[in-house]
């Protein structure tokens, strides 16, 4: 049999094995094929060992060859494979066993991935592009989801058990009696609409549960005879971790898709061959979907022409026409930039009357307390609005004009929130001067922020709570009445408005904001990873109806879309900034006295040193040496070390990509010079 499937053409060619002239045929379609040849003078031992070696032969799988010749070239394997015992059957046996249970739990986790049939559905129907928002609205979720596991495991089930053991909170003895006054909860009768009231604004029965800093108290250990839990230290030790295992989630996900951006090549290898090779989307089903990839793909070659054609032109502009083109520039940013200071102006002074105006009730109370939420959100819409009209008129190239209004956006949206934080900071902390009379007694301001921590809790879940309210209300006012105006009344104006755009970039800016405003309340509101995952739950469900009801994808595609490095990055300046108002909270403010599992405490971090010396000697003997200079000095030696050979390691793989690139380069010159060479001579002929 063997031989039989050699002299069919699975193997070598042997000049000793032809077939007599009158059993020759004519070859077929399929033997004209130009499969590549495959080594059957490898061992499938040495095969099965040598993944590692560069001239291995290539499994099966990877070859593009028939499904019926695989198959037979499996069986010649399996035919010619050696009869062997000992370590090397076993080593050989284990090496599929692991290749192989490492498959099926591939596949088993596959089936059960989030939303896998939407997303195929979605990138099947729409492309790549839209799909890798709701790829990363995925990844956003599974997040939250795995952030509030940590925070419940290690913060919440330990305060539930302890409150229902009965046992007391511990109070200290001090002479800040004025500073202990803080009572959450309604007092007598509460009409029924306010319990409504209390659910959006996160007062009331809200303010004294789990979700907010304030419920948890300062006990010190839950002791169960030798076990011993110390509730505080958990506290801030889960909330550094939280953001810890959040970075490094966003660093190996960025990893990924760098990986990627450098496999493309970018645009060092010609975005031309990559568009023409390499662009078509093969998930996309149906005409439609064909249809628009076509146009995607015709308006990125467009792109790239007007591009060039913008090179062009500012190449060849005279001196006076590039003075006034970089005097439009300026002023254009300028208008932007004075865009931008009134939207910051306008937060500041709405989040400053809304605390000072704080006491009101009813509707209009409501109102007051949601103003910067409202303000934020207005300036978020209206301004990148105004901000893209203003990068049409500088004139920029189409990539870089994209790039242009989505970096405004970004620092609107993200220093809008650190606007916030300043203002409430401001307040609470009297300015920075605490010798105020509001400030005096308590070092902060107690008349106003009696718990300061579950007020700033308070403000990260109404922009939370605002934000999913917002997308819901386009969705059920502007998006489907638009669509059914557009598709039931023919006119000129409804046309020329049309369906919207489905635009990818600043969906995601959407989800990098509000996840931006998850991490920086994480610490005041513990339970807001949970509610931002349910969420993003509904928001990726009214997304995916709104795309496939009210939407057409946008056809002026971000480059950026089918690879989320870019979103990523836009992801971990939030996480910056988060973290940033993290490391302020709890190294610089006071905490409160009435409230939270630090009172009592000059900062919150002041408690790592106050439970570092209760622990044993040897203990803090060893945490000491780590912290020694006998520890670090030679660990930072070492570290200089491994960054300096993998620093040696790129430099010589980018070396050789540049090498390769260059004999690209070259290789397509002499095609060029070999074509314009035949042309010439077919010429000639003629």
């Amino acid at each position: 049999m063997i031989g039989e499937l050699e002299r069919q053409g699975l193997g070598n060619d042997f000049p000793g094995d032809q077939e007599p002239p009158r059993l020759r045929r004519a070859p077929s379609r399929a033997s004209d094929r130009n499969y590549p040849r495959y080594d059957w003078s490898a061992d499938p031992a040495e095969e099965e060992d040598g993944a590692g070696n560069a001239e291995a032969p290539p499994e099966i799988r990877t070859l593009p060859w028939p499904m019926e010749r695989k198959r037979a070239v499996r069986q010649v394997q399996q035919m010619r494979a050696h009869v062997s015992f000992g370590a090397e059957s076993w080593r050989r046996n284990k090496t599929k066993s692991l290749r192989k249970l490492q498959q099926n739990v591939r596949e088993f986790l596959y089936f059960f991935s989030l939303w896998r049939k939407s997303l195929q559905k979605i990138g099947g129907n729409f492309g790549g592009g839209v799909k890798s928002y709701f790829v990363f609205l995925r990844f956003l979720v599974v997040l939250n989801f795995v952030s509030f596991l940590l925070i419940a495991g290690f913060v919440i089930a330990p305060s539930l058990v302890r409150r229902s053991a009965g046992t007391g909170g511990f109070v200290n003895s001090t002479d800040k009696e004025s500073c202990l006054v803080y009572d959450p909860n309604p007092q007598g009768l509460v009409v029924f609409y306010e319990f409504f009231l209390h659910l959006l604004s996160g007062t009331g029965f809200m303010e004294d549960s789990f979700m907010f800093y304030g419920y948890y108290n300062n006990n010190t250990a839950v002791e169960d005879g030798s076990l011993s839990y110390n509730i505080p230290l958990a506290y801030l030790f889960t909330a550094a971790f939280y953001f810890a295992f959040c970075l490094c989630c966003i660093i190996a996900r960025m990893g990924t898709a760098a990986r990627v951006a450098v496999a493309t090549g970018g645009r060092a290898i010609g975005n031309y061959s990559l568009i023409v090779f390499t662009g078509w989307d093969y998930g996309c089903l149906g005409d439609r979907a064909t249809k628009l990839k076509q146009k995607n793909i015709y308006y990125r070659l467009q792109v790239d022409l007007e591009e060039e054609r913008i090179k062009k032109r500012a190449a060849s502009l005279t001196p006076w026409r590039k003075v006034a083109l970089y005097t439009l520039r300026v002023l254009m940013f300028l208008i932007a930039l004075g865009l931008i200071g009134t939207a910051f102006y306008g937060i500041f002074e709405a989040t400053k009357f809304s605390q000072e105006n704080g006491d009101r009730f009813g509707i209009l109370g409501l109102f007051i307390e949601y103003l910067p939420s409202i303000v934020i959100t207005t300036g978020n819409f209206l301004v990148p609005l105004l901000c893209d009209q203003i990068a049409l008129l500088e004139k920029y190239s189409p990539s870089i004009t994209v790039v242009v209004a989505l970096l405004r956006a970004v620092v609107l949206r993200l220093v809008s929130l650190g606007i916030l934080l300043f203002t409430l900071w401001s307040q609470i902390t009297c300015s920075g001067d605490l010798e105020k009379e509001d400030c005096g007694n308590c070092s902060y301001n107690n008349k106003k922020y009696q718990c300061w921590e579950t007020s700033v809790g308070q403000e990260m879940y109404k922009l939370t709570l605002f934000d999913l309210l917002v997308t819901i209300a386009l969705l059920v006012l502007v998006e489907f009445p638009r669509r059914m105006v557009v598709d039931n009344w023919s006119s000129k104006l409804s046309q020329l408005v049309g369906r919207q755009e489905f635009v990818v970039p600043s969906n995601v800016l959407g989800l990098v904001y509000g996840q931006t405003v998850v991490w920086t309340g994480a610490l005041f509101c513990p339970l807001l990873p949970l509610i931002n995952t349910i969420k993003f739950v509904i928001l990726f469900y009214c997304k995916k109806i709104t795309l496939f009801c009210n939407c057409r994808p946008a056809l002026k595609t971000f480059r950026s879309t089918t690879s989320t490095f870019f979103f990523l990055v836009v992801l971990l300046f939030g996480w910056g900034l988060a973290l940033v108002a993290m490391i302020y909270s709890l190294a610089v403010i006071h905490p409160s006295y009435a409230c939270g599992p630090f009172r009592f405490f000059t900062t919150m971090w002041a408690i790592v040193p106050n439970s570092f010396y209760s622990l044993s000697e040897v203990t803090q003997e060893f945490l000491f040496f780590i912290g020694s200079q006998a520890f670090s000095i030679p660990l930072f030696a070492l570290s200089c070390v491994v960054m300096c050979y993998f620093i040696a390691l790129a430099s010589i793989y980018g070396r050789s990509v540049a090498m390769l690139k260059a004999q690209l380069k070259l290789e397509g010159q002499d095609k060029q010079f070999l074509v314009k060479q035949i042309e010439k001579m077919k010429r000639n002929n003629i």
